[in-house]
């Protein structure tokens, strides 16, 4: 993204790889809201996977891209059920900042086939890795709008974006997939003291611990961090010192079956997507995106709170 001034000694360009300057402009913003409202639109009603890859990377792109492609392979005459998406009231949390790629985040209030959705926002990380790319939405949380923190701010209103490391975080952004892996592997108490309780958090390990082996089937779980790309943490700094944080994760879960004879049982869009029969086993990947209040060390720091989780299946291999 290239700006340029005009004063009385000349003209000046400020180029967006060396600069400090605003990500996009509200109305650039407004834009690309647009665009991706259309071509989510289209694609959903269509079971386009190729389509919705122009509006969506990283998380979300990869969960919804499996799943178009799983639902167009049951019904590939499209969606009879569709109703149509409308993103309304929109708040734009725009960073100043240096290089690529550059983000932003769009604050909405959804609807779906022209009726609200409750009282949720929509958060909708955008990002783009040059200046001659589109923008493309890598994470969205639904959040409810009490629960949406004040930003900190400049006097011109830009929100100030967390850096990966060093932010005075309890933990910082680029650590925090590792951290919430270690401690779905373990639990243990050192981890979950960084975690507040919750059904993401210790419910989770417990359910995994319990579900790991019962008298049908055994269960193996593996977690590994999302950090590269367009799938890295991004975060936003609040008011309060701390910051709101987007982090993806990877999970496997393989599900042997115990009794010889027994095949796992898979329902009809997991089957779109496997690779293999399914005689004993099925090995099923996720991608699960996480929205996060991380606290400022300072002062004693506190717990990483989860607002939303959400996880979707994007392969499963069957043997």
């Amino acid at each position: 993204m290239t700006l340029t001034a005009a004063p009385l000694t000349g003209c000046v360009t400020v180029h967006g790889e060396r600069a400090l300057i605003p990500s996009v402009t509200k109305a650039e913003a407004g834009q690309a809201l647009e665009r991706f409202t259309e071509v989510n639109n289209e694609a959903n009603k269509n079971l386009d996977a190729k389509l919705i890859a122009t509006v969506e990377s990283g998380p979300l792109g990869a969960v919804d891209g499996a799943g178009l492609r799983a639902r167009n392979t049951v019904a590939p005459g499209g969606n009879p059920d569709f109703k149509a998406l409308g993103l309304g009231d929109p708040r734009f949390l725009i960073p100043r900042q240096v290089g690529w790629p550059k983000w932003f985040v769009a604050d909405v209030a959804p609807e779906l086939g022209g009726s609200g959705t409750g009282t949720n926002r929509w958060l909708m990380v955008f990002e783009r890795g040059g200046a001659r790319e589109a923008w493309r939405v890598s994470y969205v949380a639904s959040v409810r709008a009490s629960a949406v923190p004040e930003f900190t701010r400049d006097a011109q209103g830009y929100v100030e974006p967390v850096a990966a490391e060093g932010s005075g975080l309890v933990v910082d952004p680029g650590e925090l997939g590792g951290a919430y892996t270690g401690y779905l592997a373990k639990g243990d108490a050192k981890d979950a003291s960084v975690f507040a309780p919750g059904s993401s958090t210790s419910e989770l390990v417990t359910s995994r611990a319990k579900n790991a082996r019962t008298a049908q089937s055994a269960t193996q779980y593996a977690d590994q961090p999302a950090t590269e790309g367009d799938f890295a943490p991004l975060g936003l700094r609040t008011k309060d010192g701390g910051a709101l944080v987007f982090f993806a994760t990877h999970h496997t879960a393989k599900i042997t079956m115990l009794r010889p004879g027994v095949t796992p049982q898979v329902d009809t869009y997991t089957r779109a997507l496997m690779t293999g029969t399914p005689k004993q086993s099925v090995t099923l990947g996720r991608v699960a995106r996480q929205t996060v209040l991380v606290p400022a060390e300072k002062d004693g720091g506190g717990q990483v709170v989860f607002l939303t989780r959400t996880v979707g299946l994007v392969a499963a291999r069957g043997e």
